[in-house]
């Protein structure tokens, strides 16, 4: 089937179109195959060709080391997936044979720059009735590492965050521009930290407030601003030394960072003592921060049908619409990596699969 593919890690060179990739098989019965309509970038495929996490990865891939083949090549990148279901394992009773639906693929499988995929029925939700695919597969990954970091990891839901006031720092790319959305839907106070290009869009999406992190001391403008309940970090870095004196002390006040060494620890120092030295930080970053009265926790992306529900219902509502940036057709996949790295994007680069007549 026709896939783009890598044969190793590298740079945008590695990319290599094929005709003849191995056609996806159900191996497990809670699976479906997909016909992709269409799929999207996320900087996680750009990290992913470089080689990121590969070590991690490989494990989840292959714990036992069962597999005859050493490699994980040729790998497929992509995460999102818009599209139409074509074959079900014996055990999946939910969807069937031409259901519209759309998911996000967990990193250690097969992605999604490709005619088919396979993904876990546990995965998998119907896509919004609403959105067409292009728009449907600008969604999955960004909502789901969203909804992840904002609602099990943050705790925050429809009956606990009105009125709430929440930063979210890095508002203009996928993740944030979702987030904005899904605690304006819920009635927060959102103060969204963007450049000044982005600030049309972000009122567009109902933030309160826009601070342009460009346009001075960030830390200095935020310190003017009233406390806050909740802190979605999307950007990492030096912010993290001071955005936690910006959470009220005392209250449950939460931050919540999607920038982890989780990865690159295990790439760096192996399976056993990346997890050690992963878990010694943020258990000491807890215990420190927890002392001065406020929460901070790591987030991360998780593939949740389930949660594409809850999604898929504030989509149709009309509480939460798609920001694409650029539509590529499956021929430009190498452009759209270029794209995603040349950074500052407005929301999703995404890449109709099926070419639209």
């Amino acid at each position: 089937m026709p896939s783009w593919v890598i044969d190793r890690y590298g740079r945008n060179d590695v990319l290599r179109f094929t005709r003849n990739m191995v056609f996806p098989i159900i191996h497990f019965p809670n699976e479906v195959i997909i016909k992709v309509h269409a799929a999207s970038l996320n900087p996680i495929d750009l990290s992913m060709r470089s080689g990121y996490g590969a070590t991690a990865l490989n494990m989840k891939r292959d714990p036992l080391k069962l597999k005859s083949e050493d490699t994980e090549f040729p790998l497929t990148l992509g995460r999102d997936v818009s599209g139409v279901v074509m074959e079900c394992g014996l055990a999946v009773s939910y969807f069937k044979p031409g259901d519209e639906v759309w998911a996000a693929i967990p990193p250690w499988k097969q992605g999604t720059l490709s005619e088919f995929v396979v993904a876990s029925g546990n995965e998998v939700s119907f896509k919004p009735k609403c959105l067409s695919h292009t728009e449907a597969a600008s969604l999955p990954y960004v909502g789901l590492t969203a909804w992840s970091a904002v609602n099990q990891v943050g705790g925050l839901n429809q009956s606990n965050c009105n009125g709430k006031r929440v930063l979210i720092l890095g508002a203009s790319g996928g993740v944030g521009t979702f987030a904005v959305q899904l605690v304006k839907a819920w009635g927060a106070h959102v103060t969204a930290v963007c450049s000044h290009d982005a600030s049309t869009l972000m009122k567009r999406l109902g933030a309160d407030d826009v601070i342009d992190y460009k346009s001075g001391n960030l830390e200095e403008q935020l310190k003017t601003l009233p406390l806050f309940d909740f802190i979605l970090d999307n950007v990492g870095g030096s912010t993290e030394k001071w955005a936690l004196d910006l959470l009220k002390k005392w209250s449950g006040a939460t931050y919540v960072t999607l920038v982890t060494p989780f990865l690159i620890n295990m790439d760096r120092l192996g399976v056993a003592d990346g997890m050690l030295q992963t878990g010694f930080t943020v258990g000491s970053k807890t215990v420190k921060h927890l002392l001065k009265g406020v929460h901070y926790r790591w987030a991360f992306f998780m593939a949740s049908g389930p949660s594409l529900d809850e999604i898929a219902e504030l989509v149709d509502s009309g509480k939460i619409q798609p920001v694409i940036d650029e539509v590529f057709s499956f021929s430009e996949v190498p452009k759209a990596f270029q794209k995603l790295e040349g950074g500052h994007a407005r929301g999703k680069t995404v890449i109709n699969v099926i070419s639209k007549k």
